[in-house]
């Protein structure tokens, strides 16, 4: 953290901890913090990384087996969004890689299953009513402009989305609801859910801090997002074995962000 940073006074409600203001520079350092953690204790990352390739795996064999094989962008999309609730180990990777503690499969499995009973527990009710509207809406577009077609093979879909004007239509207009609700997740989350973490602070106190954190430091904070949802997009390109290390990367490297924009306290 450079010298150059200031505490955002009066941003940060009661019981959550003095924020800073942050730059590129930090967004940077973080990442470069995130890809040191993963090096040093790989298997933490493939494991967790792994839980979501094989999900997005999953996905994909249910789709195909109902005959809906278009819907795999939207949820392959959408099912990252349930990253950072797995991303609880990563932040304890590097809590206690930061610390100096011994990182041990036991103490870190401990600590995932101890925000059973914690607030971080009611922030799954928040993801998981996101991720509804983004699949919902998406119905609800497609059916908007693409009426209620079925289709069967992936590559007539994409024919029709990317041929005529109402398919120009369903993807201008959901990607910019996408984009909307992406930008809300994450302004409530990114900082919310390793504080949740870390400090005994209720969920709705961690999300307006969160919400602060972004609205006090929109270049940087919607740069760090856009560098998630473009990495995570190119790591479900490669049937989402790219997930293996772009999302212990980024749970990491959020970790640390987190970390830099907290004021000691």
């Amino acid at each position: 953290m450079t010298d150059t940073n200031t505490t955002l006074t009066g941003s940060a409600p009661a019981g959550a901890p003095p924020m800073r203001t942050i730059g590129f520079a930090d967004v940077k350092a973080s990442l470069a913090d995130g890809w040191a953690d993963f090096r040093a204790h790989p298997g933490f990352g493939l494991f967790f990384g792994g839980i979501y390739m094989l999900g997005g795996w999953l996905i994909l064999a249910f789709l195909n087996r109902v005959g809906a094989p278009w819907m795999i962008i939207p949820l392959a999309i959408g099912f990252p969004l349930l990253g950072p609730f797995v991303a609880v180990g990563l932040y304890e990777v590097s809590r206690r890689r930061r610390a100096g503690e011994p990182v041990t499969r036991k103490g870190v499995l401990a600590q995932v299953f101890y925000q059973r009973e914690r607030q971080l527990g009611w922030m799954a009710f928040v993801v998981m009513f996101i991720f509804w509207v983004w699949v919902y809406q998406v119905r609800l577009l497609f059916a908007l402009f693409l009426g209620f077609k079925s289709f069967s093979r992936w590559d007539a879909f994409v024919q029709i989305v990317l041929s005529t004007p109402e398919g120009w239509g369903f993807l201008i207009v959901g990607t910019i609801v996408g984009a909307f609700l992406a930008c809300v997740l994450f302004s409530t989350t990114v900082i919310a859910l390793p504080m949740l973490a870390e400090r005994e602070v209720d969920f709705v106190t961690a999300m307006i801090t969160s919400v602060a954190v972004v609205v006090k430091n929109p270049v940087p904070m919607l740069a760090f997002g856009f560098i998630i949802g473009l990495a995570t997009f190119v790591a479900l390109l490669p049937a989402f074995v790219g997930l293996l290390v772009i999302l212990p990367v980024l749970g990491h490297a959020t970790w640390h962000l987190y970390r830099r924009v907290s004021a000691p306290v």
